[in-house]
């Protein structure tokens, strides 16, 4: 065993320590949603965005920003509304006189995308114009504004919320903005016990005094390790029948696909299944995932990628119903016709 590998085996172990005292941490202040903070924090070692989806209240915009303290990560929220431009994303030049010349020149002053997690809160609510302006920073981690081009912080990542059920004055993402999101994560209503603590904790005097896990070197160092994780290759082939699986004129789609899909996901999806697969094994101390990793995070990175027709909606079938059966009738074994 070489030192790299050897130093890659003790990363491992140190992410799976990591993982719990995160877990802990979040759960501080977050009461359950421990599959949406799991999820969550696949993303961001997979240097993936994530949408969130859900109805008011259940603490979406209070994870991401607890997640942000425990990373020890620059956080910006941005409220999207229908007024919102592009600059107030992006940043603008401001021209300014200096007092000493009496010279003027423009000077670039940064936006709220300028931070490691940017919270995209309500990101349905504005415009597609000022949606588009978040897709140059989260596909090339950089803006361009007044024919200058600006790195963004590494780490970045955009986590976006959207309300499912109101939809009265909303614009609907662009397909080329929900690819860029590697997972789309449903946040549920808690339990009764969740509740219950609920109320009881943010009723009394109660602070949750939260500990930094790890830092943004840490998770610039973790992403590295992701990437090396090995990988069979009949764990790619597996991700990528998945995927392929999922377009209706594909030979290996199943015929309930035909029936219910009028667009599948693209190449992007077999990448992130196998991204995403590769973190939940290191960060439950695995050196490998299995194609039990690949399911796991079938549902969040296929889910909003995939167009149901009108066939779809009269029968009442969903994205979930899809990918579950999806995930049942493909298996590991089968070859992918060339």
């Amino acid at each position: 065993m070489t030192a790299e590998e050897r130093n890659d085996v003790e990363a491992v172990q140190e992410l799976k320590t990591a993982h719990d005292r995160i877990m802990a941490e979040v759960g501080k202040v977050v009461i359950g949603q421990k599959d949406v903070i799991e999820d969550l924090l696949i993303g961001i070692l997979a240097n993936g965005h994530c949408l969130l989806i859900g109805v008011p209240g259940l603490a979406k915009t209070l994870l991401v920003s607890t997640m942000a303290r425990v990373l020890d990560l620059e956080f910006s929220r941005i409220q999207f509304t229908p007024d919102l431009m592009p600059s107030d994303i992006t940043g603008t030049d401001v021209l300014e006189t200096s007092s000493e010349t009496g010279s003027r020149a423009f000077r670039f002053i940064k936006g709220p995308v300028f931070a490691n997690i940017v919270l995209a809160d309500e990101i349905n609510r504005t415009p597609p114009k000022t949606q588009a302006a978040l897709l140059q920073a989260m596909q090339e981690r950089e803006i361009t504004t007044g024919g200058t081009t600006y790195p963004l912080p590494s780490p970045f990542f955009v986590l976006a919320t959207q309300n499912p059920i109101e939809q009265e004055g909303t614009y609907p993402l662009p397909e080329a903005q929900l690819d860029r999101f590697m997972f789309n994560i449903h946040v549920d209503y808690p339990s009764e016990r969740e509740e219950t603590r609920i109320v009881e904790e943010t009723t009394s005097a109660y602070e949750a005094d939260l500990a930094v896990v790890l830092s943004a070197a840490d998770i610039l160092r973790l992403q590295g390790l992701v990437r090396r994780v090995p990988v069979s290759e009949d764990l790619v082939r597996y991700a990528v029948r998945l995927v392929r699986a999922t377009r209706p004129r594909s030979d290996v789609a199943p015929q309930f696909i035909k029936d219910w899909i009028s667009w599948g996901a693209g190449p992007r999806a077999s990448q992130f299944l196998v991204l995403g697969a590769k973190t939940r094994a290191i960060l439950d101390g695995r050196f490998t995932p299995t194609t039990e990793d690949v399911r796991s995070v079938a549902l969040a990175t296929l889910r909003h990628r995939l167009v149901t027709n009108f066939n779809a909606e009269a029968e009442g079938v969903t994205d979930v119903d899809i990918v579950d059966r999806l995930v049942r009738e493909i298996q590991p074994a089968e070859a992918i016709p060339s």
